[in-house]
């Protein structure tokens, strides 16, 4: 079984989008996984754990990205794993695996962020925090007396996850700390960073001249759909890291899970920190963003009978919308749909690519400006017909193998309006077919 798919398309991205991983793996991934397992069978130890790091080590244009690395001695191996703005440095022996990743300096570390890591220690099932003479550090040790391939991915994604989390938790949440260790950060260029900040506030204008067009009584779901869209929108699309990210993912997780909270008071929280982000001058957003690379995906997979049954609610929404004339919002909703999907949910690559491909329909002007293929004219409201269909075959053919029943669609699609193509491509994701034969 793979644990490691993800994003594996011939389609060139040139950007981070998200939270995921937008790289190819190895077209040997599984045979590697495989050998991984049957080493650790066999009790070469060693040679497990290289054929493991190669099955996660991923590639743009066919060049490695170089997010794992390893040397080995002929009793020992030593890795590096990069995953955002943490670092995990870690020693092999046929006994013991030891990994560990810098947070900070421990000297500069204030009373409430130790007792923070404190407090992590009791919600992490394998890794843990402790200090030596210079750093606070998040480490990981483990056996390997009865280890396989699947014991040791969950433990390692947990140690990076986290490690990478409590970096930015930490810089943004606990004034004056100094995260460590994060010399392999690359700046985005200037230009990129101007077309998200000159986006962001375009983005701010078009949320409130449309919530001004909403009917002045009972409109509170229809506002909260059109800001979860916006901050879904930004996380994607923009991926913004540190202070933004924080602020963003907070409110929305507050959104959520405050069950007591009006609609009202829930959207007044969210409007609170949009307002925050049009005064943001450019110097200070830029700080929020960083090149990175990454080794494992934040959420676990989800299953497809799960996004579908959203798929399916969504649409229904639309329809009561629909039906009570509220149009204005219907285009919003399409594009929720998707970026809710993933922003919420792990997706096998294909989905993952699929709905990046009507994201990038969706949002043309946002993909134009950061010059890619132009698969929708927003001006004309006509689609690159041939291009999308093409680009469809290429993210479905790579899996035909192993899923027989899958079929490329995109002569299937309504290409009338933008709505009725969005409408057309969920039905479609959820005709998606994974049984393997």
């Amino acid at each position: 079984m793979s644990w490691f798919n993800f994003f594996q398309t011939k389609t060139e991205i040139k950007h981070q989008f998200g939270r995921g991983i937008n790289a190819n793996l190895s077209p040997d991934e599984e045979e590697l996984f495989n050998k991984s397992y049957e080493a650790f069978e066999k009790k070469e130890i060693l040679d497990a754990y290289e054929y493991f790091f190669q099955s996660l080590e991923n590639f743009t244009n066919g060049i490695s990205n170089q997010n794992i690395t390893t040397s080995r001695e002929e009793e020992k191996l030593h890795f590096e794993i990069l995953q955002g703005c943490a670092k995990i440095r870690g020693t092999i022996t046929k006994e013991h695996l030891y990994a560990e990743s810098i947070l900070t300096k421990k000297e500069s570390a204030s009373v409430a962020l130790k007792r923070y890591i404190l407090e992590r220690n009791y919600q992490l099932t394998y890794a843990n925090y402790f200090s030596d003479s210079e750093f606070l550090k998040l480490k990981l040790y483990h056996d390997n007396i009865t280890m396989s391939s699947q014991k040791v991915f969950f433990p390692l994604r947990e140690l990076a996850l986290n490690a990478d989390f409590d970096k930015e938790h930490a810089k943004c949440e606990f004034t004056g700390t100094q995260i460590e260790d994060i010399q392999h950060l690359k700046p985005l260029d200037e230009k990129e960073l101007q077309i998200k900040y000159d986006f962001l506030h375009t983005w701010i204008e078009e949320l409130i001249a449309k919530i001004a067009t909403f009917p002045p009584n009972d409109n509170a779901g229809m506002q909260s759909f059109s800001l979860l869209y916006f901050y879904f929108k930004v996380d994607y699309l923009l991926t913004p890291k540190y202070e933004i990210y924080h602020k963003m993912s907070k409110k929305i997780q507050e959104y959520f899970s405050d069950e007591n909270a009006t609609l009202e008071a829930k959207n007044e929280e969210l409007k609170e920190y949009i307002e925050l982000l049009k005064d943001i001058p450019f110097e200070e957003f830029s700080k929020n963003f960083y090149d990175a690379k990454y080794t494992f995906n934040p959420s676990d997979r989800t299953s497809n009978e799960e996004i579908s049954a959203f798929i399916s609610d969504s649409l229904s929404k639309i329809r009561w919308y629909k039906n009570n004339r509220y149009h204005q919002i219907i285009p919003i909703l399409y594009s929720y749909i998707a970026f809710h999907i993933l922003y919420n949910y792990g997706l096998h690559p294909l989905t993952k690519a699929l709905i990046h491909t009507l994201v990038e329909i969706q949002n043309q002007s946002f993909f134009n400006a950061l010059e890619y293929p132009a698969l929708y004219n927003e001006k004309t409201n006509s689609f690159a017909k041939k291009t999308i269909i093409s680009k469809i075959e290429e993210i479905i053919e790579p899996f035909q193998e192993r899923f027989k029943l899958l079929e490329p669609f995109g002569n299937k699609l309504n290409y009338t309006t933008l709505n009725e193509f969005s409408n057309s491509f969920y039905l479609q994701l959820q005709e998606l077919n994974f049984e393997e034969i």
